[in-house]
């Protein structure tokens, strides 16, 4: 059986249960999630040609996959749902830091070993956890904005040029505003390894959307004919504050 693909201007898509939307927004969440417990705060390094090293954030490997899903949110939905998940990653960011200062708080049973640990992985300051959700906030918006006008001014062809390029400026404004606000002038964070982080983030970052496009493609296109839409943001209100669809 044919599938069509309706093509929507502005954000006032009737309201409809699209298949895979709350797919798309559970795997945006728990990648978010996942990368900020796991990766966020821990340097790690490549050895370059000539013996330097070469400083990066771990979580650099799995976090841009959230961005690769705004991308294909943003294409496929439109604007207003897209600002949808990203709040709902917002509040999901906040309550993983409110749970994890209870729990690291709460007072460890006799003779538990492990609290030390435990503080050391979960214990974030709040400095660390209000730059990583203020760099989420910021740079998925500007993604997610960065790609719906470039589709609208491109007429809907070269995804590349979009997807990448909202990559470019999301990642670069997350990368920017986390490591400065986290651990500039914190012991172990020297600035000229705080700098390589911040550039090679941004760098690794819009590497991962180049080395995925093929894949951003398939998925957008399998997603877009299941689906049968295909939003362009050409009358939406880009505030983050508007209203969102369901």
């Amino acid at each position: 059986m044919a599938e069509y693909i309706t093509r929507v201007e502005g954000d006032a898509v009737a309201p409809r249960h699209f298949r895979y939307y709350d797919f798309i927004m559970a795997a945006f969440v728990a990648i978010l999630l996942l990368s900020n417990i796991i990766g966020a705060a821990k340097p790690s390094f490549v050895t370059l040609p000539g013996g330097t090293e070469w400083s990066f954030g771990a979580g650099v490997l799995f976090f841009p996959l959230s961005y690769i899903i705004g991308d294909v949110l943003t294409e496929v939905y439109g604007f207003a749902r897209a600002r949808r998940v990203i709040w709902t990653g917002f509040a999901a960011l906040a309550f993983m830091a409110f749970m994890a200062w209870v729990v690291v708080a709460l007072p460890p049973a006799r003779g538990w070993p492990g609290q030390e640990a435990y503080e050391f992985v979960f214990g974030n300051s709040w400095r660390i956890v209000l730059a990583s959700m203020a760099a989420f906030w910021a740079g998925e918006f500007a993604n997610s904005i960065v790609l719906a006008k470039m589709k609208v001014w491109t007429g809907g062809k070269k995804l590349w040029s979009r997807t990448i390029g909202s990559t470019v400026v999301g990642q670069g404004l997350d990368s920017l505003i986390f490591y400065p606000l986290a651990f500039y002038g914190l012991a172990g964070w020297p600035p000229e390894q705080l700098m390589q982080v911040v550039v090679s983030q941004w760098f690794i970052k819009t590497m991962w959307e180049v080395l995925l496009t093929p894949v951003t493609y398939l998925v957008i296109g399998t997603l877009k004919r299941r689906e049968g839409v295909d939003v362009y943001d050409t009358t939406t209100d880009f505030s983050p504050f508007g209203k969102s669809q369901g």
